[in-house]
């Protein structure tokens, strides 16, 4: 199974995905943001187009990453690796780019940085909400994350034990689009690949 998401324990049933990565550096930082301008992110995919408001006030360490890793061109032409239907999309994982490599270790691949983990109790794991993926340790966010494609149980019970950092503002027919794709549900990969071809980054949506 992919890495980088939620242990849950969702009745008697453990839907567990666990990093095999090595450990990174982290960036963790005592500072906080109550305030920040607005960052809005255009991911471009292969099946269209979705905008994100990214909340730099709420998580400015995720957000921080997650645009420098957007500038840097981190996440070019990266597969939209895990899709579980009715649940959560995926993406952020450089051992997909273009499609290639070992689709064994997709799930398991991350960026040089870790940022902790940054809870807003005000922040849920709705549909349209976006979050940031982690092993075991609450403080090993890297690269992955992922969009809620509902505001089930399942998908609150995320809340308090992963950062959300951000919200679909348009295109969230794309991000359901993208998780109604068949998968292989040993893995829940997609049987054809969906990219995220680029993140674009701007002050206005």
């Amino acid at each position: 199974m992919s890495a980088f998401v939620a242990v849950l324990l969702i009745a008697s049933t453990a839907f567990a995905i666990y990093s095999l990565a090595p450990a990174r550096s982290s960036t963790q930082s005592t500072s906080t943001s109550t305030t920040a301008a607005p960052i809005y992110a255009k991911l471009d995919t292969s099946l269209g187009v979705i905008e994100i408001e990214l909340f730099n006030g709420s998580a400015p360490k995720t957000v921080t990453n997650f645009v420098r890793l957007a500038q840097s061109g981190f996440y070019n032409n990266l597969v939209w690796h895990r899709v579980v239907q009715g649940f959560v999309i995926q993406t952020g994982d450089p051992n997909t780019r273009n499609g290639g490599g070992d689709r064994a270790t997709w799930g398991q691949g991350g960026s040089a940085q870790t940022v902790p983990l940054e809870i807003d109790p005000n922040l849920h794991n709705y549909a349209g909400y976006v979050g940031m993926a982690r092993s075991s340790d609450p403080n090993s966010g890297s690269s992955q994350f992922y969009i809620n494609l509902s505001s089930s149980p399942q998908n609150t019970a995320l809340d308090g034990k992963y950062t959300v950092f951000g919200k679909v503002i348009s295109g969230m027919d794309v991000v359901l689009a993208i998780g109604n794709v068949p998968v292989d549900p040993s893995n829940d990969q997609p049987l054809t690949n969906v990219y995220l071809i680029s993140v674009t980054l701007q002050p206005t949506p």
